[in-house]
């Protein structure tokens, strides 16, 4: 069986608690970025494998994190950024693509998967809890 991977952008330093529960329960969790402080990733990172790149709101403290990551999971390819451009040039090889940035969900497929992460866990824009 497969693992189940639980895939999050733009959380703008708060992680919703209904959110929290669904990654409990995730193998991996892929955070797209705009992160934006550190004490999200402290809540989550031992839910499971993390992987993280770093949005247009993380700070300083963010630094060493990357812009675009490329990494396996059981054998698919991905490639992650916060925004969908700095992925021009970067997918050679990858089976899944995601990013954030957008504030909205999607799933295309064109040979390859784009995923744009879903972003649950706040309440930036206003109208968060209109959508969930």
């Amino acid at each position: 069986m497969g693992k189940k991977i639980g895939i999050i952008s733009d959380t703008h330093n708060k992680l919703r608690p209904e959110v929290l529960e669904i990654l409990k329960t995730c193998d991996c969790i892929l955070h797209a970025g705009d992160v934006t402080k550190e004490e999200i990733l402290d809540q989550i990172r031992f839910l499971g494998n993390l992987y993280v790149v770093r949005g247009n709101n993380d700070g300083d403290w963010a630094k060493n994190i990357a812009k675009v990551l490329k990494f396996e999971i059981d054998g698919v390819h991905f490639v992650m950024a916060h925004e969908r451009r700095h992925l021009i040039g970067q997918t050679e090889g990858a089976d899944v693509a995601v990013f954030g940035h957008t504030h909205t969900s999607a799933l295309a497929e064109s040979g390859k998967f784009w995923i744009s992460a879903v972003w649950w866990g706040c309440d930036y824009g206003g109208d968060a809890d209109r959508r969930w």
